[in-house]
C-alpha cells in the first residue's frame, strides 16, 4: 500500500468506538512533536494511544475532515478540520481543530509526526477553507 493510502487510513478510522485499532498504524518508535494552542508537546507511541483511549471514553464519534494531502518521498503532510460530538451531546457535532501534520513513516507506520494546531473557527468563511479536496 502507499504512504498515502496508509495516512489516508489512518485518518479514516473511527477512534471514538475502535480506541485499539490505533496499534494498526503507529510504529513501535512513532513519537509526535506537537505544537498547539497551548505550547509545545512531544509525545511517544505509548502515550498517543493513552489519548486515544481518553478520546474513546469521550467522544461518541470524533473524525477528521482532511482538505490537502501531499506526498514527498516517506513524508505525508495532511491539512484537515477535525471534528466531535460527545458522549453527552451525542446528536451534535462541532468542529473542535485546525491541524497540519506532517508524517514520515518508517516500516508501513506512522514514525515521526510534526502537528500543527489551533483551536476551531467554526466561522463559515474559515471552515469554507477547509473544503475538502480530493485526497
Amino acid at each position: 500500500m502507499d504512504l498515502k493510502n496508509i495516512v489516508k487510513k489512518y485518518y479514516e478510522t473511527d477512534f471514538a468506538n475502535t480506541a485499539e485499532a490505533i496499534n494498526d498504524f503507529l510504529h513501535k518508535d512513532c513519537k509526535i512533536h506537537w505544537h498547539s494552542s497551548k505550547g509545545y508537546n512531544e509525545y511517544v507511541a505509548t502515550e498517543i494511544k493513552s489519548m486515544f483511549k481518553d478520546v474513546y471514553n469521550t467522544y461518541e464519534s470524533f473524525r477528521p475532515e482532511i482538505s490537502h494531502m501531499l506526498q514527498d518521498g516517506n513524508f505525508v503532510t495532511t491539512r484537515y478540520t477535525l471534528y466531535g460530538s460527545t458522549i453527552e451531546t451525542p446528536d451534535t457535532e462541532n468542529p473542535i481543530a485546525h491541524f497540519i501534520t506532517i508524517w514520515e513513516l518508517k516500516d508501513g507506520k506512522l514514525f515521526s509526526g510534526h502537528e500543527i494546531s489551533q483551536l476551531a473557527d467554526d466561522s463559515e468563511a474559515s471552515l469554507s477553507s477547509f473544503e475538502q479536496k480530493k485526497v
